[in-house]
């Protein structure tokens, strides 16, 4: 026995690639952590079996008719393995995760924390299937919310201001390591290809940039929906020769392009659907490998980048603007490296992954004595 509190974290999907920080939470809690993934209502325990197999799913099904405590064979499947594994603690990442989880936590007595992350705490059709979290928030031992947007818009579903915690995340220390050379006209993004990150403004940014220096390259990193479309867009603005999709990429390829280009680029915006970020760990990371980051006034970007100072923000839409910004540190290269090494003083004094850990162990170490408690 290893003696840590055995901590159920429970995420929809094993290995997003999109997801480092869930990561971050599985390697470096000071718990036991038992990750439990598949969906919003989790069917698998990691390294170990299967909620619902064929036979569980008839036997629950039978168990339910008679007992009618949960909605579903596979709550009752996930109540039997958290008293078969011990749980203490639970930590649901993302919103749904909680709502799902909820019933089974309180039927256990188990102090239930919930990690927002972005579109769950704005994306409209979440909030709504969801009912707004209003029994989540009843029951949830406390919520966690990545940037001051996000707690905001938290308080305004009704979520109790006592329960609410602000916790940013924090890059892998890893990045802290790149030297960037600033030897190449290069920028850099890195995320999924969906609406909320708008990757096509990034191109029309681009083209004004390339007209005034041929040499300069965007590099977009990562997979989505919308890939195509930019591919697209880039040969119709005929700077296909300048732009590279070099599709999803491992943490060392995207320290190396850190470390070779002149800045990082991101115009995330508030979608049509609302759909929001949250704290955008690209970002942070960037900005701790020492470049300074181009991006807009948008949720927690705000937190992390000090305009004028650690990186430069526009406006969400504002294309134009972002190509100033981009011709800008091509222009000023000396000010662009000061802005790189502020930011990464920055990250380093305020959004550490220790900082950021630490405080999930202590919220967790909380709940535990609570419980205990009561």
């Amino acid at each position: 026995m290893s003696g840590k509190t055995k901590l159920a974290l429970i995420s929809p999907s094993k290995n997003a690639y999109s997801e480092t920080f869930i990561k971050a939470h599985i390697d470096f809690l000071n718990s036991d952590v038992l990750h439990y993934y598949g969906g919003y209502s989790p069917r698998y325990l990691a390294n170990k079996y299967s909620l619902i197999t064929l036979k569980k799913r008839l036997i629950n099904k039978i168990r339910e008719m008679a007992f009618r405590r949960f909605d579903t064979a596979l709550e009752y499947s996930l109540f039997n393995s958290f008293k078969k594994e011990g749980v203490q603690v639970v930590l649901a990442e993302y919103g749904p995760t909680g709502q799902k989880v909820w019933k089974v936590c309180k039927a256990l007595g188990l102090p239930l924390i919930v990690n927002f992350h972005g579109y769950d705490s704005s994306k409209k059709t979440v909030i709504e299937e969801y009912d707004a979290y209003v029994d989540l928030f009843g029951y949830a031992f406390a919520v966690v919310a990545v940037s001051e947007v996000m707690y905001q818009k938290l308080l305004e579903l009704g979520c109790p201001g006592d329960k609410l915690i602000l916790n940013t995340y924090g890059p892998d220390p890893s990045f802290e390591e790149v030297v960037p050379k600033f030897t190449k006209p290069w920028f850099v993004g890195i995320g999924r290809f969906v609406d909320k990150k708008a990757p096509y403004y990034l191109l029309f940014s681009f083209k004004r940039v390339v007209d005034k220096f041929p040499d300069a390259k965007l590099i977009i990193a990562g997979n989505g929906p919308l890939l195509n479309t930019c591919k697209n867009i880039s040969s119709h603005l005929k700077i296909s020769q300048s732009v590279e999709f070099p599709g999803i990429v491992s943490p060392e390829e995207y320290r190396l392009l850190l470390s070779k280009s002149i800045a990082f680029v991101q115009h995330s915006i508030t979608a049509e659907d609302g759909d929001m970020e949250g704290t955008p760990l690209a970002v942070l990371e960037a900005s701790a490998a020492g470049l300074p980051v181009i991006s807009t006034r948008h949720a927690g970007i705000l937190d992390v980048i000090i305009d004028q100072k650690t990186g430069l923000l526009v406006e969400e839409h504002d294309v134009e603007g972002m190509s100033t910004a981009m011709l800008y540190v091509l222009e000023h290269p000396e000010m662009s490296k000061e802005m790189g090494i502020k930011g990464k003083m920055h990250i380093r004094t305020n959004y550490t992954m220790e900082r950021h850990i630490g405080m999930l162990d202590s919220l967790i170490e909380t709940a535990l004595k609570e419980i205990k408690k009561n």
